[in-house]
């Protein structure tokens, strides 16, 4: 099984929109089965839903998703995942601090030949270019660990 879980700051907005783009990308190849696919946040700030726009970016792209609680990142976490997926440097810093080692740390648009940070809608308010980035990345990052490329 390959385990993963999408990292932002607040697990309402990236994480969650790479969670659900990445289990409908699984769901569409019939590999449910052969993958755990979460999403965490590295602030405190936990129990919020999945924020609008991000329902409204899924909703547009018919991608389905569930109910949501944010749930901040834990030291604990470390086990059960295979690969973190953070969405901008911040996040990779946090979580490198958390863990103490940067093994199974990734930026998500690290996977595709544009190597950058997804800026945060919450402050950008554009979640269309969110969407975009993150649906490249979620394609990208499939491909790698099933195929070792993009």
């Amino acid at each position: 099984m390959i385990r993963i879980c999408f990292v932002c700051l607040g697990n309402i907005c990236r994480s969650t929109m790479a969670e659900f783009i990445f289990k409908d990308l699984v769901k569409k190849q019939g590999l449910e089965k052969e993958f755990l696919i979460e999403s965490r946040g590295t602030s405190a700030d936990v129990g919020s839903d999945i924020h609008p726009g991000t329902k409204r970016m899924l909703d547009k792209y018919n991608i389905p998703y569930s109910k949501h609680i944010a749930t901040q990142l834990e030291k604990r976490d470390y086990e059960k995942y295979d690969y973190f997926i953070g969405m901008d440097d911040y996040n990779i810093k946090s979580m490198k601090m958390l863990f103490g080692t940067d093994k199974k740390i990734y930026k998500l648009l690290d996977f595709t030949n544009d190597s950058k940070e997804i800026d945060d809608p919450w402050y950008t308010h554009n979640f269309t270019i969110t969407y975009d980035e993150i649906s490249k990345g979620c394609k990208c990052l499939f491909n790698f660990v099933k195929n070792n490329k993009c």
